[in-house]
């Protein structure tokens, strides 16, 4: 659990990717997703990502979690879609095919389509970003973010957020079991009052101790005067190998074939019923 969305240490050809050709790659292929709704290319996206995640040896233990609350957000994110747009697909394709029901809640082919097409989003998008985040050390992140134009003040914050995980992760486990120590039980035997009263009592615990640690570091960046100087340097300086140059052109390559069949597509959707 202390390795949950945290920088996990590995010797895996992912790992030992510049932090900013990292960056690069995972920008361009979120664009590429996002433009293209072509499930021929989607399918090779989501493949694609998950073959980098599994050459990025992240342990299914620390992932598990987040992987489990997507997959409840993606169904719930379906079943509303339906509930709310339920001729959409049907909109978009111009063409109905009833499998089941009828009416405005008829079940079409189409519809289908279209959500398949949405599943596949996440399908791609989390195996991607956790392959990019659990892989990059928040200081090389930061460096990579200002190496492409982003002010170092916005990438040090954004290396402090990724590097403060762990920490309140290990945090809300300590203050756990002090608070079961006490009697505030969160085990599966306590009663739903008892568990709201002590998930109350962790989270005003963790939210005071979080706001202790934020106000201490930032005075610590204060009395070194951070921020004085437009630019600076940085610790973790990575070189440009070939490696890298490959992973960018991979990702160039494959925003290019998104483009490329939105223009042969006539548009972002491919149309497979007409």
């Amino acid at each position: 659990m202390t390795d949950f969305l945290g920088y996990q240490d590995r010797d895996s050809v992912i790992h030992r990717l510049n932090a900013t050709s990292k960056l690069l790659v995972f920008l361009l292929l979120t664009v590429a997703g996002i433009l293209s709704f072509d499930i021929r290319f989607l399918l090779l996206l989501t493949v694609f990502a998950g073959f980098v995640l599994y050459l990025s040896k992240i342990s299914w233990r620390s992932i598990r979690i987040l992987v489990y609350l997507t997959v409840v957000f993606a169904l719930l994110n379906l079943v509303l879609i339906y509930v709310f747009a339920p001729q959409y697909g049907v909109e978009l394709y111009h063409d109905k095919t009833i499998l089941l029901g009828s009416g405005y809640y008829a079940l079409t082919s189409q519809q289908l389509f279209y959500e398949l097409l949405v599943l596949l989003k996440y399908c791609f998008s989390v195996p991607l970003s956790l392959a990019f985040l659990l892989t990059t050390q928040p200081s090389q992140l930061a460096a990579g973010l200002n190496r492409v134009g982003i002010s170092y003040k916005i990438a040090y914050a954004f290396s402090l957020t990724l590097r403060y995980l762990p920490t309140i992760q290990n945090e809300f486990q300590t203050t756990k079991k002090v608070q079961e120590a006490r009697g505030f039980a969160l085990g599966k035997k306590a009663s739903l009052g008892k568990k709201m009263m002590a998930s109350t009592r962790l989270l005003l615990s963790l939210a005071f101790s979080t706001l202790e640690k934020v106000e201490t570091i930032s005075e610590a960046m204060v009395l070194r005067r951070f921020g004085k100087k437009r630019k600076r340097t940085w610790y973790y300086s990575q070189k440009w190998r070939l490696p890298d140059w490959l992973a960018l052109t991979m990702g160039i390559l494959l925003l290019l074939l998104a483009v490329w069949l939105v223009s042969i597509d006539g548009g972002r959707f491919w149309n497979p019923f007409r």
